[in-house]
């Protein structure tokens, strides 16, 4: 692997792009790439492999989505065969793809699909019969159709796995493998991952040829803008801090999560309980009500999203200005990937973390990782001593620390997940 040292552009002209991508993006109004986009985007085009590595809100999904349609422009194949693919683990993620696409695109006449589980097949199945030039798919769902013989890949001359490390941790390392070995060997191969576990490492050395690294920041560091807090309590009364919290005035648009799904339902009860207006994400609900959640959410219908950590990796929302931590993530990697929805794109944001005893050791793990103390806050007029009640007393012990890669979050899946 090569390590980039290139500087960054200071615009995306400088960047030779194809001038209806240039016109598309002018008119959304962006001016200059952010650093991923500045030093991914010429090795992209120049046709190399690559390793990205970049946190949450970024703009890496346009580092790869921008110089892969001026690829495809420039050699102006045509015909039914996908050209090029997108891997991601969730269905949020390639939706968010197939999103940038279009946006980006709207002066390119290039076919594009999202190929995900938990929706009905015919929709899809009829997309593929007419013809597409780029999918976005999750891999449980992608094998169902290369199965079927709904999928050609004689004419791909891109592969993207996105979120390397995530589908590793969601068990599809062996879908991956079985998909990787179905298409051309003679094919441009990007790879952006946060961390880079033994399993994704061997994918790199057998899968992508003599790839360029492109490094943003330190690995598992968390974005620049973001203002770190603790909150120590006992875990009978989080709830209740919680609420207190929310009353704040700058509390705005806040992203909650919480351990399991059962506790992110009992928590997004009792929060419209009191009067919150909130919304809920996790692996159980439907694919409706997931677009319905993040549509309120987005437009401020709702004040909270309360979610596993499913939606840590998918939610493309710029203006969150909370994220708060009701359980303490598992490991380091999953705080850094939770907190990085808020200070999105060059903006300032805060994350809170509500840790009770026994999640100490967890936040001292965060600490390590992260190279500082989180400073711990105390609310002056709270009352830290008073009895339990409610649901929040209910709730899931904090589990024991483990190191080895795997994640909470009530979504874990092995197989064939979709």
């Amino acid at each position: 692997m090569i390590m980039d040292t290139h500087e960054s552009t200071s615009t995306f002209d400088e960047l030779h792009l194809h001038p209806n991508l240039l016109k598309g993006i002018h008119d959304l109004g962006f001016l200059r790439p952010t650093p991923i986009q500045a030093q991914a985007i010429p090795h992209v085009l120049a046709g190399r492999d690559l390793i990205g590595c970049a946190q949450t809100g970024t703009g890496k999904t346009a580092a790869f989505v921008l110089p892969i349609l001026h690829r495809l422009l420039e050699s102006k194949k045509s015909g039914k065969h996908v050209r090029a693919l997108f891997m991601a683990p969730t269905r949020e993620l390639a939706l968010q793809s197939m999103d940038h696409l279009k946006s980006l695109s709207r002066y390119v006449h290039l076919k594009g699909e999202a190929i995900f589980g938990g929706v009905p097949m015919n929709p899809q199945i009829n997309a593929l019969a007419r013809g597409v030039d780029i999918i976005s798919a999750t891999p449980g769902r992608l094998l169902d159709h290369i199965y079927s013989g709904r999928i050609d890949f004689v004419d791909l001359e891109v592969l993207v796995l996105d979120e390397a490390d995530r589908m590793l941790d969601m068990g599809f390392l062996p879908d991956i493998r079985k998909i990787l070995r179905l298409l051309p060997t003679k094919r441009q191969t990007l790879m952006f991952s946060a961390t880079m576990p033994p399993p994704i490492l061997a994918l790199v050395h057998e899968f992508l040829h003599q790839p360029v690294t492109v490094q943003i920041g330190q690995r598992s560091s968390a974005a620049v803008g973001i203002r770190h807090a603790v909150y120590p309590v006992p875990r009978h009364l989080k709830t209740e801090l919680l609420a207190e919290l929310l009353r704040g005035e700058a509390m705005t648009s806040v992203l909650v999560f919480a351990r399991t799904k059962r506790s992110a339902d009992r928590l997004a009860h009792e929060l419209a309980r009191r009067g919150t207006r909130v919304s809920v994400l996790h692996g159980d609900r439907s694919q409706g009500q997931r677009l319905s959640a993040l549509e309120q959410f987005r437009r401020g219908a709702t004040q909270v999203m309360v979610a596993t950590d499913i939606a840590a990796r998918g939610i493309d929302i710029d203006e969150i200005s909370h994220v708060i931590n009701y359980d303490v993530p598992n490991n380091p990697e999953d705080y850094v990937h939770r907190i990085g929805r808020t200070a999105r794109a060059e903006a300032t944001g805060d994350a809170f973390t509500l840790v009770d005893r026994e999640e100490e050791p967890l936040v001292r793990d965060i600490e390590q990782a992260m190279h500082k103390p989180l400073p711990r806050v105390t609310l002056p007029h709270f009352d830290y001593k008073r009895p339990g009640g409610g649901p929040s007393s209910h709730a899931p012990h904090a589990p024991r620390r483990f190191h080895g890669g795997g994640h909470g979050g009530g979504h874990r899946r092995g197989g064939r997940g979709r």
